[in-house]
Formats: C-alpha cells, structure tokens, sequence
C-alpha cells in the first residue's frame, strides 16, 4: 500500500469575498501523477495555489503525508517537503542555470552541490548549458529548469500549474515526458494541465474541476474513455482548455 501524500478535504477558497472552491477534496499518493483538468474558470490554479499557502482556505484541511499544514506560508512548506511551478515566472530569466538551481536550494543546510550535480546527471540539457542564463533557453528548456529548481530541495510533492502551456506542439511531449521523470525520481505529482489528453495520458488518476467543486474522479484512462466527461469537458478528440482562475 503507498503512503498518501497530500490530502485535501473540504476546502473552500477564493480571492476577496469571491468563492472560487466548494468543499474541493482530493487525494495524492506517494507515487502517482494526479491531473486535475475542467474548463476555463473552474478553479484549477486556484487549488494549487491554496494548497501550497499562497491563499488561504476558507474552510477544510490540507495535510502532507499526515501533517496539518493548512494555511501555512509557501516558504514553510518548501522547508517541509512542498515544491510548486507556477505558470509563468518560474525561473528567474537573468540568472544562469547554475544561478537559478542554487536558488531553489536557498532553504538546504547542507549537501546543496551534491543535489545539484544529481539533477545534472538527471537532466542532461541543463548540464550542458549551466553556464548560460535562464532568458536564453528556449520553452520547453526553461520548463525543465522550473522542474529542476523545485527539485533542489527534494520535495515529496510537487505541484506544476499548466507546463504546456504556450509551448509550441513539437514540444509539449517532451515537457510531459519531463513531468514523468519528476515522477520517477519520487516525486508524488499534482498538475493543472489545459491540454486534457496529454495530461491525463500520463496520469495515474484525474480530477475534473466545474465551478471550483469536483464533477468527476477516477483512474486517468477510465476519464479519458468516459464519453461524457470527453463530451462535456474534452470537446470530443480536440479539446484544449485555456485555464483562468
């Protein structure tokens, strides 16, 4: 049996007075990837972000394999086993990549250069770039170095906020097969994704948002063969969502 390593229950959240999640509960294990998917406005980023203390929830509990860290701040949560990508500006582009792993390793104690050269061993793109600086990557690269960055403090969960998006076509695979060696690494994975079939294609389990509430659950294929979540959510074999909040 694996351990559970996140554990939302009951959640409600919003910005303001705006109720975004109703009694949002969800589950992560300590070895799967966990794609949460729904239309624009549903919520989905919005998860994320009160799960890893950048908003507080209203009402409920999120717990970390066991722990009660509901409403605690972001840099905690990264000290205690916690990592997040957010969509946009998640590396920092004037830095190099060298720069911007050291960062994502501010919190550690000790053993920061041997973590480090593990993910360059991991991530071979990075290695042969370390020098360079973050602007000069190209998309899917600078995906790769967010990963990496979140990885330095070896999190037991990481969650990612859409890492395909504004990526071109050509690349978007690629960024997926970097999420399932995030994975791969011990990693328990919690994504937002627009591109439904991609990020349920490799996915253990999903999670289909509408109106901030859970409207379906499931293993990641039994929703990719639900007729009537492709019908309501995938829009058929082309859907690709644009994510709000």
């Amino acid at each position: 049996m694996t351990e559970r390593a996140l554990d939302v229950s009951g959640v409600d959240s919003g910005y303001g007075e705006v109720q975004v999640l109703r009694d949002l509960t969800l589950r992560l294990e300590s070895d799967e990837i966990v794609c949460i998917i729904g239309p624009n406005g549903a919520g989905k980023s919005t998860v994320l972000k009160t799960v890893f203390g950048l908003l507080k929830p209203w009402t409920g509990s999120v717990e970390l394999s066991g722990r009660d860290i509901t409403g605690e701040e972001p840099e905690d949560l990264v000290r205690v086993g916690m990592g997040y990508v957010p969509q946009v500006d998640n590396v920092f582009s004037s830095l190099t990549i060298d720069e911007n792993l050291r960062m994502g390793g501010v919190a550690r104690s000790e053993g920061l250069q041997a973590r480090i050269d593990e993910l360059y061993d991991q991530f071979s793109i990075l290695d042969e770039k370390r020098s360079a600086k973050a602007r000069t990557l190209s998309g899917g690269q600078r995906q790769v170095l967010a990963f990496a960055r979140a990885l330095v403090m070896e999190p037991e969960v990481l969650l990612i906020d859409e890492p395909s998006a504004g990526l071109a076509p050509n690349i978007v695979q690629s960024v997926f097969e970097d999420v399932k060696k995030v994975n791969e690494l011990g990693t328990a994975v919690l994504m937002v994704e627009q591109n439904a079939r991609e990020g349920l294609g490799i996915s253990d389990r999903g999670y289909v948002l509408d109106q901030g509430t859970v409207a379906y659950e499931g293993d990641a294929d039994g929703l990719l063969d639900d007729p009537e979540v492709s019908r309501l959510y995938m829009g058929g074999a082309d859907y690709e969502g644009v994510e709000g909040e």
